[in-house]
């Protein structure tokens, strides 16, 4: 059977899972996302592990949903579909994780990197939401995610248009936080992740909360938030070490 998944230790405390449906483009159909749920929970609970970073191949990140499994679906099937409960379980994953996307994401795989904390773009990355060329539009936050992240103008022209998105323009709009050469994505990223696997977990995971919580929030909500948990990490030995070593 094929490993859809292929999970390795990139760097210390950092998992790197790559996508590997090459044939079909990376393609997430529901299988794949469930691979890809499965082993974020296993990370998730695995004390090693301190941050994760996803990417797929030098061509391709994920080139959308699956349509030919979508295509097999009737409007009862698609109601009761388990990919919302899928997509949930990737959003609900406590520890950082970071996109390192060469290629193409596009449709359910620009969301898949939306749903990612922070992104890496290979010079040759392109983004888009084509779903308007098939009489549809984002199923899994296309247009939620992205509207809060670089507004309801840009957002309105590229789900009504389909236009395809550079990787200078997702830097831009912060989209990704950095472009670099191609060859050279994933290792960047695993830089990346590494650094972020050698601060204190309990700050990691709190910081990650208060900031995925301002669309959530009203600012006195978040300022109450993060003024407690800044409280709590205060009388933790991961504190207490860090002031120390300082």
């Amino acid at each position: 059977m094929q490993e859809l998944i292929k999970a390795s230790t990139a760097a210390d405390g950092v998992l790197l899972l790559t996508l590997n449906r090459p044939e079909k483009r990376n393609a997430l159909n529901n299988a794949t996302l469930q691979c890809l749920c499965e082993l974020l929970e296993e990370a998730e609970h695995n004390a090693q592990v301190k941050a994760v970073v996803l990417t797929g191949n030098a061509q391709c990140f994920a080139a959308g949903a699956d349509l030919s499994e979508l295509a097999a679906m009737d409007a009862v099937s698609l109601q009761l579909d388990i990919r919302p409960k899928l997509w949930q379980k990737i959003d609900a994953f406590s520890k950082p994780l970071i996109s390192a996307v060469n290629g193409y994401a596009l449709g359910a795989g620009f969301e898949l990197v939306l749903h990612s904390d922070m992104v890496i773009c290979g010079e040759n990355a392109r983004f888009a939401l084509p779903e308007i060329g098939l009489g549809m539009l984002p199923g899994a936050g296309g247009t939620q995610r992205l509207a809060r992240l670089v507004g309801q103008q840009l957002t309105m022209r590229w789900a009504m248009t389909g236009e395809m998105i550079s990787a200078k323009q997702a830097e831009q709009h912060g989209i990704c936080s950095q472009v670099v050469p191609t060859e050279l994505t994933v290792e960047y990223a695993v830089q990346l992740a590494a650094k972020i696997a050698k601060q204190a977990p309990l700050a990691i995971r709190v910081i990650k909360q208060s900031i995925k919580s301002i669309h959530e929030t009203t600012l006195s909500q978040g300022l109450k938030f993060e003024r407690q948990n800044f409280v709590w990490l205060a009388a933790t030995k991961d504190r207490n070490e860090g002031i120390n070593a300082f």
